[in-house]
């Protein structure tokens, strides 16, 4: 995924939430509009992105007040030292987190600003088709007397990366 297609992803998640980029754009860094593309083609050359990934109210939009977020955990391995005195490694896989925090988006920017590469750590609050692992979907029912749906191998590959929608919990 570019870098470009990345920020476009956290934009629209963003503006579900209320955020207004346009307005954003040009009061926080002074320049004219001309359109989204355009806009977006400006934060990524010009590495201006991290004003916006920084930006109190782009976090705050992202990262919306005590809504469930989901976020996926990468695979950890640390050794640590048993109760005998031996040395073991453990190993964890990865998997799905989310959690739910009135002012979540103070917690996720402190994070962001430890991180060493911020626009690679937002990528993992982001559920993206290509992200998805068969195992994590719930298999749909299918009424007797009507056809199976397509497997994998049927469907054409996507076009374009686009956001998962949530599941109504």
């Amino acid at each position: 995924m570019t870098r470009y297609e990345l920020l476009h992803l956290l934009i629209a998640q963003a503006r579900t939430n209320g955020f207004d980029f346009r307005k954003w754009y040009t009061a926080r860094l002074g320049l004219p509009w001309e359109s989204t593309r355009q806009s977006l083609e400006t934060l990524c050359a010009q590495r201006r992105y991290y004003a916006l990934l920084f930006s109190h109210e782009f976090a705050s939009s992202f990262w919306k007040a005590g809504e469930r977020i989901t976020f996926q955990v990468p695979n950890q391995t640390f050794t640590r030292r048993k109760a005998d005195g031996t040395i073991a490694t453990v190993s964890r896989k990865a998997y799905t987190r989310r959690s739910a925090r009135p002012d979540a988006w103070r917690y996720h920017l402190r994070e962001l600003a430890l991180a060493e590469e911020p626009l690679r750590t937002m990528r993992k609050y982001l559920r993206v088709n290509e992200d998805l692992n068969p195992d994590d979907q719930p298999e749909p029912s299918i009424p007797a007397g009507q056809p199976s749906p397509p497997t994998p191998v049927d469907k054409p590959a996507p076009a374009k990366i686009s956001l998962v929608r949530r599941r109504p919990t």
